[in-house]
Order: structure tokens, then sequence, then C-alpha cells
């Protein structure tokens, strides 16, 4: 929502007219010297929409604020051209409206369409948020890294590097939507105070590492683009995708990581496949290299890998994670319920490399339990488990 400056107005002032910590506001205005507002300028005030209402008669700012509970001068900020001393009847004014309530919804297949249309519609609204492009799948769909806070702390979190996976991107986008929210409207979540949070750490989001072999999963063969002769003949011919782990291109995006990718390679399928196929070569596939390219540009402290199922949470490699990682897999474990295990036969997925690499923590956590796809009616019961893992995120 926009404002316009006048004489004398200050984002000090904006943040405690509107109710917003004055941090996010000032993020919500990158562009904007702080210390030289200049009269006209218009500004970003996170958390908020604006509603049209007609004037009827009786009508004055002071009774629609009173009735909306609203600050006066919030109702005037809105409305610079209009004259609050000479309101007419059937003229429309600008209200100010908080969002109070999640903007996503996650009752229905959460494709790639569907994410991009609520990163944009949760950007417009926290405009503290930065959205940007880590890179294309084959198809040349855009892969967004979405970004909250600035704190030295640099975690990162992703769903969906598996395609029939895909409820780990609504798990994930309704806790941004959540962490938003609370941020905005100075709410705890599970009895924490995210302030600080928000001051500590910076967090890297990518939704949606695989939208080719989503929205292949989700919505058939229509989606499969040019290369649906390809999909059909690595399908067997069956034209039902919805158990369909790989990309388009039939390569497993967590099997083909350079950390004991030759393993891999020797045990797993030997050309493209539904599922466990590593490709021809390590980062072979634009969307496991993004992703890698992503965390070498990035360096974050610590990254959490969604999938599904099992309720597990994998914390180690080859002895090669740090002593802290023990600590925080037990405390994921506890908050959520989930298994902590230090060791799999598995090599080549991205919290392998990444510890590998750095010997920093890094996660993988499997929600649920059952057959993939896992139903929605699950996901209650998936984010809540959820939630306790990616707030323990922030204080561990």
């Amino acid at each position: 929502m926009k404002v316009t400056v006048r004489e004398g107005d200050t984002l000090l002032y904006f943040s405690q007219v509107f109710d917003v910590p004055l941090p996010l506001v000032i993020a919500s205005n990158p562009k904007v010297d702080p210390e030289r507002l200049e009269v006209g300028q218009k500004l970003s005030i996170p958390g908020y929409v604006k509603q049209t209402v007609t004037i009827k008669k009786g009508d004055t700012f002071w009774s629609i604020a009173t009735e909306r509970q609203i600050p006066l001068d919030a109702l005037i900020l809105m409305n610079p051209e209009t004259d609050p001393h000479n309101l007419k009847i059937g003229e429309a004014v600008y209200v100010p409206i908080r969002i109070t309530r999640p903007i996503i919804k996650t009752n229905q297949p959460y494709d790639y369409a569907m994410m991009l249309k609520d990163i944009n519609r949760l950007q417009a609204v926290y405009p503290f948020i930065t959205q940007e492009s880590i890179g294309r799948s084959v198809l040349g769909k855009s892969i967004p890294e979405v970004t909250v806070g600035h704190g030295p702390k640099k975690l990162h979190v992703n769903g969906s590097f598996h395609a029939r996976e895909w409820i780990t991107t609504p798990v994930t986008m309704l806790f941004l939507n959540e962490y938003l929210l609370a941020l905005t409207n100075r709410r705890t979540m599970r009895g924490l105070s995210v302030a600080p949070f928000y001051e500590e750490t910076t967090l890297s989001i990518v939704p949606m590492v695989n939208p080719d072999g989503v929205d292949l999963a989700i919505h058939g063969l229509e989606a499969a683009g040019n290369q649906r002769e390809s999909v059909l003949n690595i399908n067997k011919g069956s034209s039902d995708f919805s158990k369909w782990k790989a990309n388009i291109k039939g390569v497993d995006l967590n099997n083909q990581i350079p950390a004991g990718w030759e393993i891999e390679a020797e045990r797993k399928e030997r050309e493209p496949s539904p599922e466990n196929y590593p490709g021809p070569s390590p980062l072979s596939e634009p969307e496991s290299k993004a992703m890698v390219e992503l965390a070498r540009e990035k360096q974050f402290d610590r990254i959490i890998a969604l999938h599904t199922q099992g309720e597990e949470i994998y914390w180690g490699y080859e002895g090669r994670e740090p002593v802290e990682s023990e600590a925080i897999a037990k405390e994921f474990a506890r908050v959520s319920g989930y298994a902590p295990v230090r060791n799999l036969d598995s090599h080549a997925g991205y919290k392998d490399w990444f510890i590998d690499q750095w010997q920093r923590p890094g996660f993988t956590v499997e929600l649920g339990r059952g057959e993939h796809p896992l139903p929605l009616e699950q996901f209650n019961e998936i984010y809540q488990k959820t939630l306790g893992i990616f707030l323990a995120n922030f204080y561990m």
C-alpha cells in the first residue's frame, strides 16, 4: 500500500500511525533515504492493502476512522487529494486495510503458476521481502528465491526437488506467509516473538526447485511442452505422471549433486527414468546447477531440504557434519516428533554436498507418511509438525 509524504512526515511517524515495525517500513522502501523524505514522494507501507469505500450521507473521515478503528491521520494520508471537510455523497475514498490472515490457499494441488502468483501477492503486500530468479528449468521456467531479513545468520530452505513431493512447496509458502503476518502484526508464533529473527537472520527460500516436474506430476502430459514425446517414452507410455519424481528430462535432481555422485551412478538407473536416474554427469541439469550456484554465492550457514515421506530428519554425511548438527537435529526432532537419523546409505543429495563442501549443518527433512504423492488431507498435520522445525531453525 502506498502513501504520499507530506511536510514533516518521517518513516518513524508512518511506522507509528500504521503500527508496523520501523525496520519493516525502512526495508519496504530500499531506495528512500530515511533522513531525506521528499514532499509528494510515494512510500510503501507493508502489511496493508487499500480498499475503496463510497461516501454516504452523514459520513465524515472521523466516523469512517472510528468505525474501522484506524487512526484519523491514516485515512487522511490515504486520500491526499480529498478535502475531509467537504466530502460529497457518492465520492470514493481509500481506506487502509490491515492484512491479518494468510493469503496462501493450500486446499488444492499447488502448481508452478499458483506459486508465482502467491509470491507476487506476498511481495505486493510485504515489499520488504525480495524475489529474484536463481536460474531456469529445462522448459525455461524461472526458479524464484524469496529472501526475508538482513541478519548475519544465513539460513536456506527449499522444497520440491522431487516432482511428486510438491506438497513441500505449499508447506514452505504457508510458513513464509505466516512469518510475514507475524512480523507486520507484531504477533508471536507458538509463543515466540519473531521480531528478533528478522534482525538476526537472512532467510532464503526456494519453494519449488523442480517446476517442470511438479507441473508434470500435477497436470500430466499437457505440462510437458516440447518434452511430450520424451516423457511418454520414459514413462513407458503411461499418461499417469502423478508419481513422477524426476525433472522433465527424467533426471533425479537430488541424486546428481557432486558428493559421491559416482556411487549413485553405478547403482541407480542408467537412463532417464521417472525416478532415481542420477543423470549423465553431476550437475547436468539446470535446476540442480542453479541450486549449487546459489549456495556458493550466498554462503549459507545452514540448509534444510524438504522432501516426503517418512517423518525423519537426516543430518549427517560421511562424518563431515559439524559437531552442532546433532544438537540441532535433536531439537528439530523434539519440536516435530520426527526421528533424527545421522547416516543413510545415500549420496549425491543437496544436503550431502552442502555438508561435504563446507562442513556446515545440512538437513533433509522427510515430511509425512504414506505413498507418494501424499494427499492434501495430511497437509495440516504435516504443516504443524514442520512449523516447529522452521521456528527452531531460527533460534538454534
